[in-house]
């Protein structure tokens, strides 16, 4: 189920792996916690999809409408390469990306 939503995950983004990894890991380690307790699996269940309502309203409330410019996609290019390359490399890749993104 992990590999399956890290593969999701990279899929759809193409980052974020690890720290979905490790948020589906803590979610089942509390899961089992409360299992072992005598908390019936569907009341776990119940729990986490109020808990996912609540976050996607909170996004939906937080989340800020920007117009996408050349900087926002430098911006976002440099976050994203950096994390998978030296900086020494991204940071001279991220015009290049833009620029052809753009073309397309």
């Amino acid at each position: 189920m992990i590999g399956r939503s890290a593969t999701a995950q990279d899929d759809i983004t193409g980052d974020g792996t690890t720290s979905n990894v490790l948020f589906i890991g803590e979610l089942m380690r509390q899961a089992e916690r409360y299992l072992g307790e005598g908390v019936h699996p569907r009341t776990l269940v119940d729990g986490i999809e109020l808990g996912k309502a609540a976050v996607l309203s909170f996004l939906e409330e937080f989340k800020l409408n920007k117009e996408i410019t050349r900087d926002l996609l430098l911006e976002v290019a440099a976050t994203s390469l950096n994390t998978k390359i030296a900086p020494k490399l991204a940071n001279p890749l991220c015009e290049v990306l833009v620029d052809a993104v753009k073309c397309v």
